[in-house]
């Protein structure tokens, strides 16, 4: 599909300075602009290319003015960055729209309900009663179980598994890999010292507007649902706990475990390799710090780093003095001979 620079500006709504005719038919970098390609310019670290660049189209904020000679064509915006995000969700879009139809081999039961634009990959199953919403994309070699739900404009990538009884709301995405709905972890100790298995029956709520990354895994609730509400947004190999509740618009970074029953509150960000166990609080717009561990519940706003965690601050302070330890432990034991060596003399 190709673009003119006039029709760009449109979608964006900005104004073009140089051929509103420019033709581009992909995505690039500044600094890796080629002949038909979009690009911009957000952050003045690579102002410089904007000079040599090959791009035909470049986004700009209505504040740039150049400073020597461009070829490119220019489009200005209120915001360059947040303009091509839309532009990248703009292209997406119309990428998804072009999938749309049933392949083969792929299984589909009668029981199944759809709406109108389902695109559904070979070599997937569908199980009995599930429920799909309108333009909903399923890739090839993804599993859905029994009475699955799914809303509108939903896109589970190739690979993915939603077990039974799973609700994935409007706009949500799944990508490669991930697994919602398989059993929590539980497990009892029995008479013969062994452990036995304690039945998952609950399911996974998933609202709208999520994100789920590659690999990552969402347990299924012992009883009641495992909950993660509308925006939130969660990177690859992450492990969610049975009945975890995660608040709106919560992030979590990669290779993030959360143990189960824990519930975290809104606006919430948590980086990689965070540890949380189960069974706490954590309030909102909390702040936890990459491979932080977490051992009991976080009050609203606090900004945790460490493990186990503690105040980001004292942390940041605390760590000037652990990096010196050999040094003050040297001192110290200079400062116990000294001591002592008066105290013979006396």
């Amino acid at each position: 599909m190709k673009f003119t620079a006039e029709q760009i500006a449109g979608v964006l709504e900005g104004e073009v300075f140089g051929n509103p005719n420019a033709e581009v038919n992909t995505l690039s970098k500044i600094e890796e602009g080629t002949e038909g390609s979009i690009t911009f310019l957000a952050n003045p670290k690579y102002l410089p290319f904007i000079y040599t660049t090959k791009a035909s189209i470049t986004i700009v904020n209505k504040t740039f003015e150049p400073e020597g000679e461009i070829t490119t064509t220019l489009i200005k915006v209120e915001d360059a960055y947040l303009s091509f995000t839309k532009l990248l969700e703009f292209y997406d879009q119309a990428k998804k729209g072009i999938m749309v139809g049933i392949e083969q081999p792929s299984v589909l039961p009668k029981s199944v309900k759809y709406g109108e634009n389902l695109y559904l990959g070979s070599f997937s199953y569908i199980g009995e009663n599930v429920v799909l919403g309108k333009n909903v994309k399923i890739y090839p070699n993804s599993y859905l179980g029994e009475n699955v739900v799914l809303g509108d404009n939903v896109t589970i990538f190739a690979g993915a598994k939603i077990y039974s009884e799973t609700i994935i709301g409007a706009n949500c995405i799944i990508h490669s890999g991930a697994i919602i709905g398989a059993d929590g972890f539980g497990f009892a100790p029995n008479s013969n010292g062994n452990f036995s298995k304690i039945p998952q029956i609950g399911n996974v709520i998933i609202e709208e507007d999520v994100e789920i990354g590659a690999n990552t895994t969402v347990d299924r609730a012992t009883i009641g649902s495992t909950f993660i509400r509308k925006g939130v947004k969660l990177d690859n190999q992450i492990q969610i706990g049975h009945n975890v509740d995660i608040g709106e618009n919560t992030v979590i970074a990669a290779q993030t475990g959360i143990a189960g029953s824990t519930k975290i509150g809104k606006n919430v960000m948590i980086g990689g390799q965070v540890g949380i166990v189960g069974h706490l609080t954590i309030g909102d717009n909390v702040r936890i710090q990459a491979q932080s561990g977490v051992g009991r519940n976080i009050k609203d706003n606090e900004v945790l780093q460490g493990s186990p965690t503690f105040g980001y601050n004292d942390f940041s302070k605390s760590y000037v003095h652990f990096k010196n330890l050999p040094k003050i432990v040297t001192e110290l034991e200079k400062l116990k001979k000294e001591i002592l060596n008066d105290k013979k003399q006396k």
